[in-house]
């Protein structure tokens, strides 16, 4: 081809570009982000599971899936680097906010909101003409210029708080009046027919619809409830699941551990990860027990069941509307299992009665139900990794990663180390638009993930190299990934607060401790952690720290806080009709105390 034929066809395809911006926008991927609540690692079809997750699986058989792949061990901090590319402890939500020790709050680090000076992906994408559109849990801070509409969404349906209710509007926690949701910031109700995962799919293709003719591509994020606690879903996805988990969670921990590995997920000589002390055995459970631990973790595999069925139906709009080859999907979790009772914090079954809640085993999962696994189950879901949400144990870090779609090459599954920061600088390189140290004239942090585009391309295979260094810190459970190596500490009540160090590309079930064996890079790890704690503010959690009891000091302090002026009235009105009592009760012993 001639010079002057080159120089025409450049000057055709800039006219073409100039005259039509939708045109040139087209040709940008649509991006969507479906993040799952409190999933663990195995607990996908295509990770291992006895759970149907057809669509997520289908979406993993022609992308690239991820086997060594850490979130925080808790949600909030998970969300915050999701949607930044930075740090928690420097995005301002190093803790879950409603659990923070009473002295960090207010903290640079633990501000309980996206800090002023890092910007969302969904702000980058919007500014480059994307439309940006969210549904689902929020929780990355309160009140107005927290939620996102203001964090870069054109149109959201935002929970504000870290849970709620999926079948009506309510609260699933007695620190919460009720379940704060927004619309475009704005408080919002829900539907009459309202179950979460149905409803944050519909959202989402309305809103995708209403701007479809607008011809620019989309950045659309499902922040799904399931399935975190209350685990509800619909009865006939419930009856699927009756007597798969009769065994108890022993056996599920040794047949997802034996998927995994068929998988080539991990290595086929690695041992199973440990359960922590103290739980419970199966085999001394009475039989009712049993009953009602199996019908629990029947309502957890139908709520991620359902949660799948309905991404199924987000799919199949894109597919109809000629949308889907150009999208990219990113599916992920944000955290291991939870592993909470509720039950066993005092006076939470009186709160559940006044709320209107019951645990019926004949209608569990459905309306009014209140469901959740415990720790036993939630080990077995996090299996082959050791504990789960909270702690820094690989149960609690190791979590799905999904990407597919335009660009994404069918690499099969991939062991290179990624943290959940990587995310949105993906996000960026695959749009075309620079994470640049400027955003709309003001300076704003750079974001400390990685871009995992070359590794989607095939172009790489790591990301991350033999010295480089990758802090986490979260209430107190640490850890440090450098190459092949993790440093760990997991706090109470479920690890002993000692630092440990595992070879995970031998044993990322971390059983195998090498810190006596070797000491040198022991010493050089915790030198790093040091250093990276300093760096991003991260602050070391009072003697005796409890994350449960402290989200019940939290709640009495905030709602005397809240209420000090209504309370001193009460009290005062409560202490006059003491002494009253005492008076008409005993007029002689009132005169003799009063001369």
């Amino acid at each position: 081809m001639k010079l002057s034929e080159i120089a025409t066809l450049a000057a055709v395809a800039l006219s073409l570009a100039v005259a039509s911006p939708a045109l040139a926008q087209e040709a940008r991927p649509n991006i969507v982000i479906i993040l799952a609540d409190d999933a663990g690692f195995s607990d996908f079809g295509a990770y291992g599971s006895e759970i149907a997750t057809p669509n997520i699986d289908a979406l993993a058989a022609r992308g690239t899936l991820f086997s060594n792949f850490h979130a925080s061990p808790i949600c909030a901090p998970s969300r915050a680097m999701l949607m930044t590319g930075v740090d928690s402890h420097l995005a301002g939500i190093g803790n879950l906010p409603e659990s923070a020790p009473l002295e960090h709050r207010g903290r640079p680090g633990y501000l309980g909101r996206l800090a002023d000076d890092v910007v969302t992906v969904a702000s980058r994408l919007s500014a480059a003409g994307y439309r940006t559109t969210m549904t689902g849990k929020w929780h990355l801070g309160h009140g107005e210029g927290s939620h996102p509409a203001a964090r870069g969404f054109d149109r959201s349906f935002a929970l504000e708080a870290s849970g709620a209710d999926n079948w009506e509007k309510k609260s699933y926690l007695p620190i919460y009046d009720d379940a704060p949701w927004y619309e475009d910031g704005k408080p919002a109700d829900l539907p009459a027919d309202f179950y979460s995962s149905a409803f944050i799919v519909d959202k989402t293709i309305e809103y995708l619809e209403e701007s479809r003719d607008e011809g620019r591509p989309f950045f659309s994020y499902l922040a799904f409830q399931a399935i975190h606690i209350p685990l509800q879903a619909p009865r006939a996805f419930v009856e699927k699941y009756d007597g798969v988990y009769d065994a108890g969670w022993d056996a599920l921990r040794e047949a997802r551990f034996r998927a995994v590995i068929e998988r080539g997920l991990l290595p086929a000589d690695m041992e199973l990860g440990p359960m922590p002390g103290g739980l419970r055995d199966w085999a001394e459970r009475s039989e009712d027990e049993k009953r009602m631990l199996a019908k629990s973790m029947a309502v957890n595999a139908a709520m991620l069941e359902a949660m799948d069925f309905h991404v199924g139906r987000l799919i199949d709009h894109l597919k109809e509307s000629g949308q889907y080859d150009n999208t990219v999907f990113i599916v992920l979790s944000d955290n291991g299992p939870e592993p909470g009772d509720p039950l066993a914090t005092p006076g939470f079954r009186q709160w559940l009665w006044w709320s209107g809640y019951n645990r019926d085993i004949e209608t569990l999962g459905e309306k009014g139900s209140y469901v959740f696994i415990g720790p036993e189950f939630a080990s077995a879901a996090a299996s082959p990794g050791a504990f789960f949400k909270f702690q820094a144990g690989e149960g609690g870090l190791r979590v799905p990663l999904i990407f597919a779609g335009r660009g994404v090459a069918r690499a099969g599954t991939t062991d290179a180390f990624s943290y959940i920061t990587d995310i949105a600088p993906t996000i960026l390189e695959l749009a075309g638009v620079a994470a640049t140290p400027e955003f709309e004239g003001t300076a704003v942090q750079a974001m400390t993930g990685r871009s995992l585009a070359p590794l989607l391309r095939g172009a790489a295979t790591r990301v991350y190299g033999e010295t480089d260094a990758v802090g986490i810190e979260a209430a107190g459970n640490a850890a440090l990934f450098r190459g092949d190596y993790k440093l760990v500490r997991n706090a109470k009540p479920y690890g002993d607060g000692q630092w440990y160090l595992y070879n995970l590309a031998r044993d990322p079930g971390e059983t195998q401790d090498l810190s006596q064996a070797e000491p040198d890079l022991l010493a050089v790890m915790m030198a790093e952690y040091d250093a990276y704690a300093a760096r991003v503010g991260a602050l070391d959690v009072p003697a005796g720290y409890n994350q449960i009891a402290q989200l019940t000091t939290n709640s009495v302090h905030d709602q005397v806080r809240a209420n000090w002026p209504g309370l001193t009235v009460l009290a005062l009105l409560l202490l006059g009709a003491a002494f009253w009592g005492c008076h008409r009760a005993s007029p002689r012993a009132w005169r003799a105390l009063h001369g």
